[in-house]
């Protein structure tokens, strides 16, 4: 089958068709995670992400045939949706192909690969340390591969053939660039999410029938006629006073950008973000090529207005004033409100997020100082939208998030570009290295000293967790059976066995090996009494010299997790 063009119709089918084989196929991607524990979720972030990007496109196909366009609302919701490190570079990818195609209404075959090839760009621009053997690596190998057919051929299907051809060749070759896929046997989990993606675009250009709805799904991303719905969602704020409502107005319009005015004014998407941030919070843009949609609760609407008015024509203007809102819905509940205007709180300088597992953990994040706590970690990854809501509900000048999983920092990084507070991401890849760093925090330093002084911290403590195979597996040479005990410390499997106290106090043991002066412990929901007794007995038999501290974590999953300092 020949295909010379790739209109707004037939792209929207390619992006349903990957959506849906890789919905298929999730079980089969997350079963090649390295680690045979029960976080394995490679396949479901991407799944998620690709399903929040498609949802996002399905709302813009209605009105528009414009590929370029289409691509870059799915770029929109990609990023708004992605989840973990495998989500954030599938949104990378597509975010640098709908930039490299944004003018394109068609594509033809050499437009669409030089449009993967400018999303591979962009996805290792946005990884700090890229490393060979991934996702990137099949990703770029194949658009290379792509370019290089389009040069010889107008057939969309032929480059596209092509593009998977090379993807499936450069998956199987990942565990020769990564020696833990040699190791456990398997090839890396994020190729085969984006193969898997492939052939449901070539099934697409073939002709095959798509039948994927994303309206089923469940994942959604902020589109124009929503993105107020979203910026109100304010969890941490569903009690409080009039009188702490720092900017009393919700704004909101539509700029109809007007090209000689954009040009002479030179709009610039993040310029403009940037700019409006200036006049109050909870700010939303969503640009697209001849609309600006803004939400903001600013103190002078005016002023919000004023500025817009440089780039186009405003409509749909909106301006509530909330206080005089909240005041009515207080007395109507029966309780009494003084609006002071005049007497706004201040911000208070430092505030935090973090991204934990379990009621217990929550509980000890809040006591020492967290705004807060996403419930997310292993298996359960927030995406970038989810903590971008929590840092709307915090009240701070400067806010910190700790992601404490090495599957959400890159995620955590996105939220940087879309908010308009000052955000600082302490790459702390474990509940223990959060702990330590809120430890260290001082509120009479300033962000630099404080950033440095937590991360020396983090440095400081050795991370251990107890939890069990999910399925059989090799290891460093080792056999892991699904149901073992696995004794993992800093991401590496130490010790496995049949038995968790044995495991734990096998696991324990080595990480005291080097000496320490305190162990905290925090056991999970379905550890017993009795099993934490034992444990501690044993430190204290043995390990006389090193203090403990036990607390009671409720995570899933993980049945211990260990702090050793």
């Amino acid at each position: 089958m020949l295909v010379k063009q790739i209109d707004a119709k037939l792209f929207t089918n390619m992006i349903r068709a990957g959506a849906e084989r890789l919905d298929s196929h999730v079980d089969k991607v997350n079963a090649l995670n390295v680690f045979p524990v029960p976080d394995g979720d490679t396949g479901t972030n991407m799944n998620l992400t690709l399903t929040s990007g498609a949802k996002e496109l399905d709302r813009k196909s209605a009105s528009s045939s414009h590929v370029g366009q289409l691509a870059e609302a799915l770029s929109k919701g990609l990023l708004m949706g992605a989840r973990g490190n495998s989500g954030v570079i599938l949104s990378q990818l597509f975010r640098g192909f709908g930039k490299g195609v944004a003018d394109k209404e068609t594509l033809n075959a050499r437009t669409f690969a030089e449009g993967l090839k400018q999303g591979v760009a962009t996805a290792y621009k946005a990884v700090i340390k890229p490393v060979e053997g991934t996702v990137l690596t099949v990703a770029r190998e194949a658009a290379e591969k792509g370019v290089a057919k389009a040069r010889k051929t107008d057939d969309a299907v032929a480059v596209m053939e092509t593009v998977l051809e090379e993807a499936r060749l450069s998956l199987e070759k990942t565990p020769n660039l990564l020696p833990v896929l040699a190791q456990a046997g398997v090839v890396d989990a994020g190729g085969q999410g984006l193969v898997t993606i492939y052939e449901g675009f070539l099934a697409a250009l073939t002709g095959e029938e798509v039948s994927y709805s994303v309206a089923e799904k469940a994942v959604s991303s902020p589109a124009m006629e929503t993105i107020a719905e979203i910026a109100h969602q304010r969890s941490a704020q569903s009690h409080f006073n009039t009188d702490q409502i720092e900017h009393g107005y919700c704004t909101e319009f539509i700029v109809r950008l007007d090209a000689e005015k954009s040009r002479l004014a030179g709009f610039d998407e993040e310029q403009f973000r940037s700019d409006m941030g200036r006049f109050g919070d909870s700010l939303l843009v969503v640009a697209d090529d001849d609309l600006v949609k803004v939400h903001i609760h600013a103190e002078h609407p005016g002023e919000t207005l004023s500025y817009a008015q440089r780039f186009g024509d405003l409509t749909r203007i909106k301006i509530e004033n909330m206080r005089e809102q909240h005041s009515g819905i207080l007395e109507r509940e029966g309780h009494t409100a003084v609006a002071t205007p005049d007497e706004k709180p201040e911000k208070k300088p430092f505030g935090f997020v973090a991204v934990a597992a379990g009621d217990g953990i929550a509980d000890i994040y809040r006591s020492l100082g967290v705004d807060v706590v996403i419930q997310g970690g292993q298996t359960m990854n927030p995406s970038t939208e989810e903590i971008v809501r929590a840092i709307d509900g915090v009240h701070a000048e400067h806010i910190f998030i700790l992601p404490n999983n090495k599957n959400i920092i890159l995620t955590a990084e996105q939220v940087v570009e879309l908010v308009e507070m000052p955000v600082t991401v302490l790459p702390t890849r474990t509940i223990p290295q959060g702990l330590a760093a809120l430890l260290a925090f001082n509120p009479e330093e300033e962000v630099g000293e404080n950033q440095g002084r937590m991360l020396e911290s983090v440095d400081a403590v050795q991370s251990g967790e107890v939890t069990y195979a999910v399925r059989d597996s090799q290891y460093e040479g080792g056999k892991i059976e699904e149901g073992d005990f696995l004794g993992i410390k800093e991401g590496k499997i130490l010790t496995v066995g049949g038995s968790l106290l044995a495991t734990s106090r096998d696991l324990l043991s080595k990480m005291l090996a080097e000496g320490a002066d305190v162990v905290t412990i925090l056991y999970g929901k379905d550890v017993t009494d009795a099993q934490v007794k034992e444990l501690t007995d044993y430190l204290s038999r043995n390990y006389p010299e090193v203090e403990y501290d036990v607390h009671y974590g409720g995570q899933p999953l993980y049945f211990f997790l260990f702090a050793v300092e």
